[in-house]
């Protein structure tokens, strides 16, 4: 055997690389969860943070205390208990003295420390701070033995494992972070409402989350902002720990007697800006918005034309955030401008819910009546293990205390073994049958002490140490003392964020959202310009300008011919029919122009190559039509349920297998009019068929070996009507004969009937 063979004899492991990678990969994923990404649901903290606190106090950085240079701190922490890069210490400091980061900021900070336009601190080397009072409370009892402790990184020293936690911080300030395959996201609380809803927890264990809520209706965010979510989305994601709340801006109309200040493109607007009389001010973002980015944001909307109500935006905050929005004209409504800014910017954002958090040193998401509980166990363990503390320190003071009285007693004899005996503490102890801590109080009393050795006193105090002991054995032996004691101590913390005072004031508010269209904006300035829209039979669509074109002279690309026309508005909405049932909705002013020969509408559309479109119409809301597929099967609906936002449209009628969708007609009239390929006539009353938003449809009329051609709906006063070769209409008024029940199959079209089987040309 070699010598290399012999220094590597019995370290080298056989074990498969897949293996080797995943055990090492699921530590490191297990160290990222637990100490560095995830906040424990007792005291809210990460490592990094609750370290960072742990060596201010150890630095005596009390709230009363000077300031010092975080340099300092964050090399006291990384020297100490955080083995990681100083940037790191640092950001999460900053983070904690940031007032617009956290809602109770657990670093009081004195310097640069970045600000809400996203401007970074200064370099640590220039920065002070020290502990708040929110800190002071979240380490109150660490001296009385409340949470266990554990060796430092280096075992050199220990640290504690948890904060005591004098009030819910998990809720309070909340959390964000993303670990290895998993992240929590927790937005800040009011403390007043967190304490109060602990509180009602306490009283009544079995509160439900709907309960809950009604003393802590939500999240309340340092930058304030008009919560908007509803009602049952805000309890579900209570209950479940996931789901998220809709923040806006605050807003106000500030009222103005003279402009002057001109808006840049007034031209494009059709209107002269000069003269507004009223603006907008921004008073609150929403939460983790940064106000850099957000004026950024709106220039950009100016710049691309996409806010045609918004003129111009100017930041003129100071301390407080004061953003202005100067509409186009004074005939803007507010509202309408408001919306379609909402949509299209970070004036509304959406704060995300997921309350995963350690529970016992295990990641878990938590609804919250489990995270109140938890930290509330949390609590009853603070109060029991500072009890217990005490009462230790009672049993050691009233040992020493009898030993002193004894010393009293028999102080002659006790002076003259300490004087004259070689070994005094042993010969205390067999003298007067004290204990060793008895014997050594004695030993190291001081001789002034002497004097002051009276009977009384030591009585007194001993009676009155016993009177607490027997206190507080009674307090540990029950459990709804402890409560009652985590009730109080939670009481008293909530003067310190009383609701009005400035700190534990209420900041977010909130509101509900306006039933307003912010498309409505758009197409209020649009220009409306008269257009006529034309699909060719393969599917090229064009707009040209204008009503009344000649079709006929119209040029197509080779073998392709005309196949709908439309005369339409600029504003309006341009509603297409596929053979496959779907709806597909175009703006008409986005379309095309009528230079050259237009565009593929499949490119603005999904359509399979399997299926054509077989009407385009202008959308009118209120107007209603009749879809049949050519198997028989129909129903009327409103073609506002025809409209659809998505590329890919939406589905409305659903043919039978092998079928397909063959007229979308104007349903105008009290009768219907059916007729099959085999030239068969039925006309029933439109109240036989259903008005639908979607589906397959009911039976129209019957075949056998033959499907649905055409169908129209009419006035049966006014007679059924349809269009011969040669285009004139024909009014049919003896049309009696044909009438009969949906789904029957008719009877043979009457004289004169077109023989292409159509009722009126497409």
């Amino acid at each position: 055997m070699s010598d290399m063979e012999d220094a590597t004899s019995g370290h080298v492991i056989e074990e498969s690389l897949s293996e080797a990678l995943s055990k090492r990969y699921l530590a490191y994923a297990l160290s990222t969860i637990t100490s560095r990404a995830l906040p424990d649901v007792r005291d809210g903290l990460k490592p990094v943070q609750r370290r960072i606190l742990y060596a201010m106090r150890e630095l005596k950085l009390n709230p009363e205390s000077s300031f010092r240079k975080c340099a300092k701190i964050v090399g006291e922490v990384m020297g100490n208990y955080h083995p990681h890069g100083d940037s790191a210490i640092y950001d999460a400091l900053v983070r904690l003295a940031q007032g617009f980061s956290v809602r109770y900021p657990l670093v009081d900070g004195q310097g640069n420390f970045g600000n809400i336009d996203g401007d970074s601190a200064a370099a640590m080397r220039y920065t002070e701070s020290r502990m708040s009072e929110a800190a002071r409370l979240l380490l109150e009892g660490l001296d009385e033995n409340a949470v266990d402790f554990r060796d430092t990184y280096d075992e050199k020293d220990t640290e504690p494992v948890v904060l005591p936690a004098g009030f819910p911080n998990l809720l309070a300030n909340g959390a964000t972070g993303i670990a290895v395959g998993m992240a929590t996201n927790i937005p800040p609380h009011n403390v007043a409402e967190v304490i109060d809803a602990a509180l009602l927890l306490i009283d009544e264990p079995e509160t439900s989350t709907e309960a809950l809520l009604k003393v802590m209706p939500g999240p309340d965010f340092p930058t304030g902002g008009i919560i908007v979510e509803d009602q049952a989305s805000i309890l579900e994601a209570y209950k479940t720990g996931r789901g998220g709340f809709r923040v806006r801006s605050k807003w106000h109309i500030e009222k103005q007697e003279k402009s002057d200040w001109v808006t840049i493109a007034a031209e494009d607007a059709g209107e002269a800006s000069l003269g507004n009389t009223w603006q907008i001010v921004v008073t609150e973002i929403p939460f983790q918005v940064q106000k850099s980015k957000l004026i950024e944001r709106l220039a950009e909307l100016i710049e691309q034309k996409k806010a045609p109500l918004l003129a111009d935006v100017q930041d003129e905050s100071a301390e407080d955030i004061r953003v202005v929005i100067r509409p186009r004209t004074r005939n803007t409504d507010p509202n309408i401008l408001m919306e379609s800014l909402f949509k299209l910017s970070d004036l509304e954002n959406r704060i995300s819910l997921n309350m995963n958090v350690l529970d016992r040193g295990a990641p878990k998401v938590m609804g919250l009546r489990d995270v109140l509980d938890a930290f509330l166990r949390h609590r009853q363990s603070v109060v029991v293990r500072r009890g217990q503390f005490r009462l230790d320190k009672i049993e050691h003071r009233l040992e020493v205390l009898g030993g002193y009285l004894i010393a009293y007693l028999n102080l002659d004899e006790v002076i003259r073994i300490i004087r004259e005996e070689d070994h005094p503490k042993a010969q205390l102890m067999e003298t007067f049958s004290l204990t060793d801590v008895q014997a050594e109080a004695i030993l190291n009393m001081r001789l002034r002490a002497l004097r002051k050795l009276e009977e009384m006193e030591i009585r007194t105090e001993h009676e009155k140490l016993e009177k607490e002991r027997k206190s507080l054995q009674t307090f540990l032996r029950s459990p709804a003392r402890q409560w009652r004691k985590v009730a109080s101590e939670l009481g008293e913390v909530r003067k310190h964020f009383a609701p009005d005072s400035e700190l534990g004031r209420r900041r977010a508010q909130f509101g509900e959202m306006t039933d307003i269209d912010p498309d409505a904006a758009t197409e209020a300035l649009t220009p409306k310009e008269a257009l006529t829209v034309v699909l060719s039979s393969k599917g090229w669509i064009r707009a040209l300008k204008g009503h009344g074109q000649d079709l006929g002279k119209m040029k197509f690309k080779e073998g392709d011919s005309l196949g709908f026309a439309s005369e339409v508005w600029s504003t309006d909405k341009l509603l297409l029919m596929a053979s496959d049932g779907r709806a597909f909705t175009l703006a008409a002013d986005k379309l095309p122009g009528g230079r050259g020969q237009g565009e593929p509408i499949r490119l603005t559309i999904e359509l399979d190559e399997s299926h054509d479109i077989v009407a385009m119409f202008a959308l009118l809301p209120e107007r209603k039509r009749l879809l049949a597929s050519d198997a028989g099967f129909g129903f009327i609906t409103k073609e506002a349920d025809l409209v659809s936002a998505r590329k890919a449209g939406k589905a409305v009628l659903n043919p039978p297998k092998g079928s397909k969708l063959v007229l979308a007609r104007i349903a105008k009239g009290d009768h219907i009019a059916v007729v099959g390929t085999n030239r068969k006539l039925l006309i029933f009353e439109t109240a036989e068929l259903p008005e639908m938003g979607k589906g397959k449809g009911v039976k129209l009329q019957t075949y056998k070996d033959a499907k649905l051609k055409d169908a129209s709906v009419f006035e049966g006063d006014e007679g059924f009507a349809w269009t011969d070769t040669s285009g004139r209409s024909r009014v049919f008024s003896d049309w009696q004969e044909w009438s009969g029940k949906r789904a029957a199959a008719g009877k043979v079209v009457p004289k004169g009937f077109p023989r292409s089987g159509r009722i009126a040309p497409d």
